[in-house]
């Protein structure tokens, strides 16, 4: 009986600190949720490896530049590009600077979020891709910027084209702490 006992309050004492490490990795001022036409996605922003990156999209989500962008640009197996709010068909930009590049060791593979650019390295700005699966030869080229942590099942809903015709958008973004506004 007291075995029991021992056991029973061992697992009580234990359950906080089993909690614990799940809201530590919680950093909504580091969270920017994507309500899309397919539903929600929650991005968890790598602040710690592109911290430029993190807060010009942190911006924009606030500025409500990305509410109504289309994902313009979706490759089967590969990657769905959205974040031009300003035109709508991928050659837009916001209208803050480019941002210089913060290559890192985080290889591409399904879920990551990465900055779009053209071919300078240094002229990423407002767009970004989500990629589908691996992706190897982006390695190094391109700044990856976060990692979809719930809802990527329905990024693998978005209507896929290069252009896409009609294509699904996102409806609004925010950032988790400055929640639903």
């Amino acid at each position: 009986m007291i075995r029991i006992f021992a056991l029973l309050a061992a697992l009580v004492l234990a359950a906080p600190a089993q909690i614990q490490p799940a809201l530590a990795q919680s950093d909504p001022q580091n969270t920017l949720v994507l309500e899309t036409t397919k539903g929600p996605v929650v991005i968890r922003l790598r602040a710690d490896i592109a911290p430029n990156h993190a807060a010009r999209l942190k911006q924009l989500a606030r500025d409500g530049f990305y509410n109504n962008a289309p994902f313009h640009r979706v490759i089967p197996g590969f990657m769905a590009q959205t974040g031009d709010g300003d035109r709508g068909d991928g050659r837009g930009k916001s209208k803050y600077p480019n941002i210089n590049q913060e290559f890192s060791q985080v290889p591409f593979r399904r879920g990551i979020v990465g900055m779009a650019r053209a071919s300078d390295p240094n002229s990423a700005n407002s767009q970004f891709f989500i990629t589908f699966g691996e992706a190897p030869h982006l390695n190094g080229q391109y700044t990856v910027v976060g990692e979809v942590v719930s809802g990527m099942d329905n990024v693998d809903k978005i209507k896929k084209g290069e252009p896409v015709q009609d294509p699904d958008r996102i409806t609004r973004a925010f950032v988790q702490a400055d929640g639903k506004k």
